[in-house]
């Protein structure tokens, strides 16, 4: 039975992510390649800082969004948790865009985790926050690209002194440009020290042209430990000492001169790592004190230890971050991140709008009057309508049923009239016919002349031609009386044909006289000025249209009913007056 139900769920279509909140117009998802060649992330990591970098290549929306990226947020892959992030830079002229957003988890045990960038939202007010970006181990972040420099992690370390030159063009955005005796210093803090117990992590994006002598890229120093990593030739390293002893690690192979490299250290239980470019290079056992003092960017407290090149991104942590984190901020930091992969941009499902209820919002008073005496004649028109149909549905039916009994009596000679009930008028077996109405009013006037109840009864007297004559006119007037009856009211369709555009005209000239006169006060002389006055004015033609075309219709298919059941009244009263000349004309 499982088995059968999974099939069945398997067979049914999949249904579409939800949308995170209706304000926001658009979303682009960004999924991220935890295999092997992407993130080589074998183990899981929570509250990564990832790098996601735009640009015309994977993002061209860059004008859907506001000018500062105010309306940018960024969701998780359940599509309900909003994520921390803050934005680096964002440049829409250029089409350039650094945003760093805090994942709350990316595991290598699946190949399929995604997070969610939104935007589209004009009303947005900025949520990027910097020191929520990060955790609460992060203890310095430098962008570079401030004016200045300023850590953006929660403990806004300031620099006691910075002689660097910053670059506005660098690995990710801003950078730090250092000719081997600029430096940029932070003096000592709680939040930047090595303990023990805990461990440190830092590193940094370098670049340089040429060899170092033994250039220090990064160090916290005091006066008796020294935590350093720094380039001696064309390899990187690492060095821990103080008083539990001293470790270095050198990587196994030269950096690519001319290429930026992420150089990171971390010490944790006893022993000293390095990594290059995100993975492993070395490592060596050694029993550290606690490390503090002064953290530098470029060159030691030493002389002769200044770095020549370019650095970027430069952080530290008070705790030993893990080979998978080292792994996943360098595979999403560079210029290759194979880590994180742009999807499509996918735009919200519109509600369907009314374009017709929109245009009822802009009508003015003057309009809503004129639209409210053609609904009245409207609702008028069709009460006429549906009336006069029923009405003239009975009639049609009783005269048919009359002239079957008619021809039945005729034909058998009989002397009885046809439901002769000794009333006149409508009712009886044969309803509301007009028919049997001129047939009793002819039988009355042959009763008055002949003394004969019936045209079978047999002759007492023969008629004169002047008093068929006079018979006839009798019943011409009849059906004159009964043709009025059956066309009473058309007339309230005529004035719904021919006034309901003429008064929808109306409303439209008005409406468009006011839109007119609203713009010239306000002096907003634009499409969409103009335009809503305008539809809104339209609707009362509308409105007119709308009373005077079922009115015609109505009207004419109403006409040849009347026309008809006319027609039949004519005939019937030549058919009967003949039939009573030829038996009692003299």
């Amino acid at each position: 039975m499982r088995r059968i139900i999974l099939v069945v769920l398997l067979c049914l279509p999949a249904v579409s992510q939800a949308w995170w909140s209706d304000d926001w117009s658009f979303r682009k998802e960004i999924s991220f390649d935890l295999s092997k060649t992407g993130s080589n992330i074998a183990g899981s990591v929570q509250d990564v800082p990832v790098l996601i970098r735009l640009h015309a290549g994977n993002f061209g929306y860059f004008k859907d969004s506001k000018p500062d990226a105010s309306d940018f947020r960024f969701v998780d892959a359940d599509d309900k948790t909003p994520l921390k992030f803050h934005i680096e830079r964002f440049d829409p002229v250029n089409q350039l865009a650094f945003v760093w957003v805090r994942v709350p988890q990316l595991s290598g045990a699946s190949n399929n985790q995604k997070i969610f960038l939104y935007y589209g939202n004009a009303k947005a007010a900025a949520a990027s926050d910097s020191g929520g970006t990060y955790d609460k181990s992060q203890a310095l972040v430098l962008h570079f690209s401030e004016p200045e420099v300023v850590d953006a992690s929660a403990y806004a370390n300031k620099p006691s002194a910075s002689t660097a030159e910053l670059n506005p063009a660098s690995l990710i955005a801003g950078g730090l440009r250092l000719n081997g005796a600029q430096s940029v210093s932070f003096p000592a803090s709680a939040s930047l020290k090595l303990t023990p117990a805990s461990g440190a992590t830092m590193s940094a994006w370098a670049r340089f042209d040429a060899p170092q002598r033994d250039a220090y890229l990064l160090a916290l120093e005091d006066q008796a430990a020294e935590f350093v990593v720094g380039v001696r030739g064309a390899r990187a390293y690492a060095r821990l000492s103080g008083a539990g002893g001293k470790a270095e690690v050198v990587a196994d192979a030269d950096l690519t001169a001319a290429q930026w490299h992420h150089l990171a250290a971390s010490y944790a239980t006893g022993k000293l790592t390095l990594y290059v470019d995100g993975s492993l290079s070395g490592s060596a056992p050694v029993q550290a004190g606690e490390v503090g003092g002064q953290f530098t960017v470029g060159a030691g407290q030493k002389d002769g230890h200044g770095f020549a090149g370019e650095v970027d991104e430069v952080e530290f942590a008070s705790v030993a971050r893990s080979a998978d984190w080292i792994a996943a901020a360098a595979r999403s930091q560079g210029v290759e991140a194979p880590l994180v992969v742009y999807g499509g941009d996918a735009q919200r499902e519109a509600e369907k709008v009314s374009y017709f209820k929109v245009t009822l919002q802009n009508v003015t008073p003057d309009g809503w009057v004129v639209i409210a005496i053609l609904a009245g004649m409207f609702l008028i028109a069709l009460l006429v309508i549906v009336s006069k149909a029923v009405y003239l549905a009975r009639v049609r039916a009783g005269n048919a049923r009359f002239l079957e009994e008619f021809e039945r009596h005729s034909e058998a000679g009989t002397d009885s009239a046809p439901g002769a009930s000794g009333t006149m008028g409508e009712g009886g077996k044969f309803g509301r016919s007009t028919i049997y109405q001129l047939y009793e009013r002819g039988v009355a006037e042959l009763g008055t002349r002949v003394g004969a109840k019936s045209v079978g009864a047999a002759a007492v007297t023969s008629l004169t031609p002047q008093a068929i004559d006079a018979m006839r006119a009798t019943m011409d007037a009849t059906q004159v009386r009964l043709a009025q009856k059956l066309a009473s009211n058309m007339v309230l369709l005529t004035i719904a044909i021919a006034g309901g555009p003429f008064l929808g005209l109306l409303g439209t000239v008005v409406g468009v006289m006011i839109t007119f006169a609203a713009i010239a006060a306000s002096g907003d002389v634009n499409v969409n000025s103009i335009a809503p006055g305008i539809a809104a004015a339209l609707v009362a033609t509308v409105a007119g249209l709308g009373v005077a075309i079922p009115a015609l219709f109505g009207y004419n298919w109403l006409n040849t009913r009347i026309k008809e059941i006319n027609a039949d009244m004519r005939v019937f009263i030549d058919e009967f007056i003949t039939r009573i000349a030829e038996r009692h004309a003299d």
